[in-house]
């Protein structure tokens, strides 16, 4: 059987203008979205690049901060310095009292804060280090004496107290009478 092509009308594979009810070509609709595509890739790039400028001034900036910290409280020592250099020239007992005076307000003034607990005082392990515990008729986990002041920045400890603590007497066991021992 041989098709018919008698009602066939030939059309344009040529791209046509847009339609008479006003709707776009696939074309057009084509170019628009590669067009808002290529916006929005943009933005992001855009968008991405100042992350990283961001990303990059924090670290300069923390960087910065970690190299500095300590400029404030630096500059609280340096008259200490002078005052103990001079202390040591002319060996004034009195000129090294002054400088200490002058290097607890430094420490102070940074929020330097000194841990030294009093006898009789629970022994915290937080703040305390025991270095030896002795017999004691106090209390038990007490402190007994201050070996070494401790230290703290605000409330982290720097350095702990070391300590010595109390423990409870132990009693002797006398010697126990049995009926072995009486040979």
């Amino acid at each position: 059987m041989v098709p018919k092509f008698d009602k066939v009308r030939e059309e344009s594979v040529q791209p046509q203008e847009t339609p008479a009810g006003g709707e776009k070509t696939p074309e057009a609709l084509l170019a628009e979205a590669n067009a808002k595509l290529e916006q929005q890739r943009d933005t992001l790039m855009r968008a991405l690049a100042e992350a990283e400028n961001t990303r990059k001034r924090a670290v300069a900036e923390a960087a910065g901060a970690r190299k500095f910290a300590v400029e404030q409280f630096a500059e609280a020592l340096l008259p200490v310095m002078d005052s103990l250099e001079a202390a040591l020239k002319t060996g004034d007992r009195s000129g090294i009292e002054i400088t200490l005076k002058q290097l607890r307000g430094a420490l102070e003034k940074s929020s330097i804060r000194e841990i030294e607990p009093e006898a009789g005082e629970r022994f915290d392990p937080n703040r305390h280090q025991a270095m030896a515990a002795v017999e004691s008729a106090g209390e038990p986990n007490t402190v007994v004496a201050v070996l070494q002041k401790g230290y703290s920045l605000h409330d982290r400890v720097l350095r702990p107290a070391l300590v010595t603590i109390a423990k409870a007497v132990e009693k002797s066991p006398g010697i126990p009478i049995s009926d072995t021992d009486l040979d």
